[in-house]
């Protein structure tokens, strides 16, 4: 059986709404597409619910035109701007020996559970990084193994509920209902990175318009995240104040001369901010000067970033530059001299069946990912946002009828937790029945041969 999913990336220059048909193997095919300008979105976060819901409406709107689909629900991107992150542990015993589904449930609640998290903050993403079963580490999927504890340490991604709550009424002022909420970076990573890169580690930086976002992912799952609030559009607001000319010409400027190459000495002319009817004379070494300095500060910035992670070490992949920032013509060497000669690479979304050209670029990493999330898991297990316990486990015909949202937006506790899986798993309880029904015949033959 098939789905239909709606994705919404919601940027802080543009909203991208993408509809795409699963099927039963999980392979995915494109059928529509809607992108527009964003307003009422700064640094983000919805600064304006309203504005927001106008342009959320109009990109899912261009999609549904497209797709010819009337679909009523989404899983829609956020910001990691008013993220926080904190590591958690949990400990449960293994009463029958032997590791099932629930017991790992069990494990990653209780790691809830201990984690402090402030009341204001809503859980996003709860990704275990590492499963200890008795003394053995690193256990990469502990299901089926036999054990008398189960430990795990998990990275837990946190965003504020006031911001949350912003994002989910922005949406259903659009006439969508929001499904699931994915962090943007973590997204991204999943459209970009390939299967070497996860083994090995890597920092995925996804560079958008007014934000960067970077996720560090090491084996089986992430283990940092970080929010920079800066983007192309301070580019353009730098070449604004230092060249004397309107926004618009300074972002002409950037689109048509924005290079980190060698300059040249030639010159344009440009309208004067205040008096359009004046120009004056600026020379592209001026240009790439201003361009130049912003973008060095940024690297730098989340080059610190890394250094600060404590996880430098880890990522053997090196760095991956993804969004429309990343398009910059020579960034990729900066970036090269900025990190250290860590290895670099600016990354496309992974190809969709159905994709359309213009999609194919940086900037739609997040929306793709989103699609890719939608799927299936892309860690081993995680609890997202509806507080459910996602496992790479699951059986292909779950993931096509089942809809991730149709649990209750209230934490489970352990012990329910332990009700709801067991009800879930229907495969032993026809082995038993078969056992029972067995029983019976004999019961009854032993008594037959007897009364004859």
């Amino acid at each position: 059986m098939s789905k239909t999913v709606l994705a919404i990336d919601i940027g802080s220059t543009k909203i991208c709404a993408i509809i795409a048909q699963i099927n039963e193997n999980h392979s995915i095919q494109i059928i529509g597409a809607g992108v527009t300008k964003s307003q009422g979105l700064r640094r983000g976060s919805i600064t304006n619910i309203e504005l927001a819901s106008k342009s959320i409406r109009s990109a899912v709107s261009d999609a549904k035109r497209v797709a010819g689909s009337e679909i009523k629900s989404a899983i829609v991107s956020i910001s990691g701007a008013y993220t926080k992150s904190l590591n958690s542990n949990g400990i449960v015993n293994i009463p029958n020996k032997e590791i099932s589904f629930k017991e790992i449930e069990r494990v990653m609640q209780t790691s809830l559970y201990n984690a402090n998290i402030p009341s204001e903050y809503e859980i996003l993403h709860a990704l275990p990084f590492n499963f200890k079963v008795d003394d053995q580490d690193f256990i990469e999927d502990p299901l089926g193994m036999n054990a008398s504890r189960l430990e795990v340490e998990t990275h837990i991604i946190t965003t504020q509920k006031s911001n949350l709550n912003n994002l989910r009424k922005a949406v259903r002022g659009a006439g969508i209902e929001v499904e699931n909420v994915v962090l943007n970076g973590y997204a991204s990573s999943i459209a970009t990175l390939n299967n070497d890169e996860k083994e090995l580690g890597a920092a995925v930086i996804d560079m958008g318009g007014n934000t960067c976002n970077i996720i560090i992912r090491v084996g089986n799952s992430i283990k940092y995240n970080d929010f920079l609030g800066v983007g192309s559009s301070h580019i353009t607001s730098d070449l604004s104040m230092a060249l004397h000319t309107p926004l618009n010409i300074a972002d002409s400027v950037k689109l048509s001369y924005g290079s980190l190459l060698t300059p040249t000495n030639d010159l344009i002319e440009l309208p004067i901010i205040g008096d359009e009817n004046s120009t004056h004379e600026v020379s592209l070494e001026v240009v790439h000067n201003v361009i130049f300095a912003r973008v060095e500060e940024t690297l730098m910035i989340l080059a610190q970033f890394i250094e600060n992670s404590g996880l430098k070490d880890q990522i053997g992949a090196g760095v991956i530059l993804t969004g429309g920032f990343s398009k910059m013509e020579g960034i990729r060497d900066l970036a090269i001299a900025t990190f250290n000669s860590i290895p670099v690479r600016i990354a496309r979304p992974i190809e969709v069946y159905g994709l359309f050209e213009h999609l194919r670029e940086p900037e739609y990493s997040t929306a793709v990912g989103l699609i890719m999330y939608s799927t299936t898991s892309y860690t081993p297990y995680e609890i997202d946002v509806n507080k459910k316990v996602r496992h790479s486990n699951e059986a292909p015909i779950s993931h096509s009828s089942v809809d991730f949202t149709s649990e209750p937006d209230i934490p489970v506790a352990p012990a329910q937790a332990d009700e709801k899986i067991s009800s879930m798993v229907t495969l032993p309880s026809k082995k038993e029945k078969k056992g029972d029904e067995a029983g019976a015949f004999s019961k009854f033959w032993n008594w037959a041969t007897q009364l004859f």
